[in-house]
């Protein structure tokens, strides 16, 4: 008789590791549906605001969240699927040397021989995405003018969402394909010591869109301004330099173009930082909260106007204390020890390259006997090969992450804006229908900011100082 290990140890190496990588990829679905299926179950059975909750939530506002996450998660769990099913087909058919070899006839028609394998990359590269893009188109979709405008979010027209996808791809070709040929060429020509180079470039290349991201890319799909003179402005400024933040200007993005959803981040190196609202965090600036007349010119028709009853956003004080709360980040140094953690495990996943790149069994495992693409190693392994660490290192940054929202949390507490924070975050939660009860597994695996309720103790104490 025959037992399951003897069989396994039987197998040829690429054969295990073939199925290793899809045993691990369907454990890891497996594991998330179960997370995702406990915080339904949430959701179904809290129909009623708890009582901790009475305070700071109405009845409406709860049930209208609670629908919405509903919604969202039913809908996450069939994209999930469709997107694990979906990824099993093409490791088991082969899906991915078939496009290779689409991709080399393709370059082959353009007059570029077989040794030419980076314009072979990039061929397969686009192919890929494109793929990629119009199977998710119909999730997209139904997610944006189904879910999303069921619930009051959506302020997209049909077309404004396909110039807008058709935009985002091509600028993401127009940064990802000549990147990708200059890295392969990098790993070809650099000898036993390419990961150094590999890795220093990967490094200069995401400071480089960090930098120019907010003033050369995002304005491709948003319109920015600067932030008028007035009482606002002012204050902010004056809480960046009552803490030594080095800022130079503060934007208003027109966030209310697409989506009810709100945010704020900055952004910039050294002495040259910039602060970015959008108009759906500011209450005096939030084109939500300002009623269009029937028939009044100047409105934009690639997107809609809607009346709403109440006002969105905050008002100044809460805003100066949500920023107080981001600038927290900077001051306790929470972005140069992500920058470093990211550098530090970027080049660790490229030096573990280098070491299994000339493996011949981690080729054949996908199909790939013949030849050993480089664009396709770094596929196998960052993707497949790195996924059991992967996701540790995700649940540990996840960890780590909700540790520093505290601590920024705090920072704005040490600047006296406890109280403002407090009510901002209650605001911020209701306007983007956020749900205050979550299971502890699910939430322990996926927030990487705290729970509400966490964030609005920890905030207390100070309140009522």
């Amino acid at each position: 008789m025959v037992v399951p290990g003897e069989l396994w140890a039987e197998l040829p190496v690429e054969k295990r590791i073939f199925c290793s990588v899809l045993l691990f990829s369907w454990a890891v679905y497996l594991w998330e549906a179960f997370l995702a299926r406990r915080q339904r179950k949430v959701y179904r059975t809290t129909t009623h605001v708890p009582w901790e909750l009475g305070q700071i939530m109405d009845s409406e506002t709860f049930e209208k969240s609670r629908l919405y996450q509903l919604d969202k998660s039913t809908f996450s769990f069939w994209s999930g699927l469709y997107s694990e099913l979906e990824g099993t087909l093409i490791l088991l058919c082969g899906g991915i040397p078939f496009l290779w070899n689409v991709s080399g006839q393709i370059s082959g028609r353009a007059g570029f021989e077989p040794e030419y394998e980076i314009a072979q990359s990039l061929v397969f590269l686009l192919l890929a995405t494109l793929f990629s893009a119009v199977t998710g188109l119909p999730w997209s979709l139904y997610n944006t003018f189904v879910i999303e405008e069921k619930h009051g979010f959506n302020q997209q027209t049909l077309g404004f969402f396909f110039k807008d996808a058709v935009k985002k791809f091509i600028v993401t070709q127009c940064i990802l394909l000549p990147v990708t040929s200059l890295l392969l060429y990098i790993i070809k020509i650099g000898g036993d010591y390419f990961f150094i180079y590999a890795w220093l470039f990967t490094l200069v290349v995401s400071l480089v869109l960090v930098t120019i991201y907010a003033d050369y890319i995002a304005p491709l799909f948003d319109k920015f301004i600067p932030l008028p003179e007035g009482e606002l402005k002012q204050a902010i400024e004056m809480m960046a330099k009552s803490i030594d933040f080095p800022l130079t200007k503060v934007y208003v993005v027109e966030g209310s173009k697409r989506s009810s959803h709100s945010n704020a981040y900055f952004y910039g190196f050294f002495k040259n930082k910039r602060i970015v609202l959008f108009d759906t965090l500011l209450e005096d600036y939030s084109a939500l909260n300002k009623e269009h007349p029937e028939g009044e010119d100047g409105e934009d028709d690639d997107t809609k106007s809607k009346v709403k009853n109440k006002k969105q956003g905050c008002k100044n004080e809460e805003v100066l204390a949500v920023l107080g709360h981001e600038l927290g980040h900077w001051k306790l140094g929470h972005t140069i020890k992500n920058i470093v953690i990211s550098q530090m495990n970027s080049f660790l996943c490229f030096f573990l390259f280098a070491v299994l790149i000339g493996q011949k069994e981690l080729f054949a495992a996908f199909g790939f006997y013949e030849t050993q693409p480089t664009l396709i190693g770094l596929m196998i392994v960052f993707q497949f090969i790195f996924s059991p660490y992967n996701e540790v290192l995700s649940f540990c940054l996840t960890v780590l992450s909700r540790r520093f929202e505290f601590q920024a949390d705090a920072f704005a507490k040490e600047l006296g804006k406890a109280k403002d924070l407090y009510s901002a975050l209650i605001k911020l939660n209701k306007d983007n229908l956020g749900f205050p009860v979550s299971d502890w597994i699910f939430s322990m695996w996926h927030y990487s900011h705290p729970p509400l309720l966490e964030r609005l103790q920890a905030l207390k104490d100070a309140k009522q100082d």
